[in-house]
């Protein structure tokens, strides 16, 4: 089965502008229930996400075939009432989003040197770059290049007042050079190190009892200049409001080249397991991320 993620909002961009508009005059809950009742139903029987994520629940939690499948419908609710806060927060609606962490951010922006954030395709973590302050040094988001035009358009508004700026991940690898000065310059660059993008070069990881593989370039970028690391996570708590998890990934930097990048992968895989057990519904990779999905997983939900 292929495993590769291609990744774009759904829709185009009359679509998306239709949506903002409406959003801006009616309430987010009533679009949820709408997605709920109407949407997400035919996706399920539709889209191959229904057994990418019954998989995921049923083998990686090790849940029962029932839960499994009940679990597998919220987690396609909540993605989409992620999608739909995105386009609320475009046209002007704002969330309640409480930070855990901020002072880690805080002491690195505040440093001369650059730093790296890793974020996760987990929760909403666009959120993060409307909430995270970057007022002493530029803001380097990476984003996926085959983005819709409209979306990107919104993206640009809402930063505009800011000083982050989105770098495209491209096949052609140039995204590395603007990388590279971004973090010469003692700049903050944010990463996803969870999908494979560009370079196929990956690291191995056992990630909820069965072998995953996680992009090399994150964790090369970062110990290549002994870089602080923060992982990053934005996780959606209530209706209306999400939480922001800020936390250090320190790994020994005197070690040699390649025990850092295997402690530093190490150190981000443990928080996304952290996040995911306390979360187990806002998974949305839906694509197949581990080597082997049959294998029932020896991890089980705690709580």
């Amino acid at each position: 089965m292929d495993k590769e993620w291609v990744g774009t909002t759904y829709g185009n961009g009359w679509m998306h502008k239709w949506l903002i508009r409406i959003l801006k005059h009616t309430d987010v809950r009533i679009w949820y229930a709408f997605a709920s009742v109407f949407i997400v139903p035919v996706c399920l029987i539709l889209n191959p996400s229904y057994g990418i994520a019954y998989r995921y629940f049923r083998n990686r939690h090790g849940l029962s075939s029932l839960k499994a499948f009940w679990l597998t419908y919220v987690n396609h609710c909540l993605f989409s009432q992620v999608v739909i806060d995105k386009f609320a927060m475009y046209s002007g609606k704002k969330f309640k989003v409480e930070l855990e962490g901020y002072e880690y951010y805080t002491k690195l922006n505040d440093a001369d040197k650059g730093f790296v954030i890793m974020s996760s395709h987990i929760g909403n973590y666009e959120i993060a770059g409307y909430t995270l302050v970057a007022e002493n040094k530029p803001f380097n988001a990476l984003v996926f290049y085959g983005e819709k035009e409209s979306v990107m358009n919104n993206r640009n508004k809402m930063f505009a007042d800011s000083n982050i700026r989105m770098i495209p991940i491209k096949n052609d690898m140039s995204h590395l050079f603007v990388i590279n000065n971004a973090l010469q310059n003692g700049e903050i660059v944010s990463m996803p190190a969870d999908r494979i993008f560009g370079s196929k070069k990956t690291i191995s990881k056992v990630f909820l009892g069965a072998t995953a593989d996680f992009p090399l370039g994150p964790f090369s970028i970062a110990t290549m200049r002994g870089l602080d690391v923060l992982a990053v996570n934005v996780m959606k708590v209530s209706l209306k409001s999400y939480k922001i998890y800020i936390t250090p990934l320190t790994y020994d930097k005197s070690a040699s080249r390649k025990e850092q990048i295997e402690e530093l992968s190490e150190k981000y895989k443990g928080e996304l397991e952290r996040m995911i057990k306390k979360y187990p519904t806002q998974w949305y990779n839906f694509y197949e991320f581990w080597s082997s999905s049959n294998g029932v997983s020896e991890y089980k939900k705690q709580g």
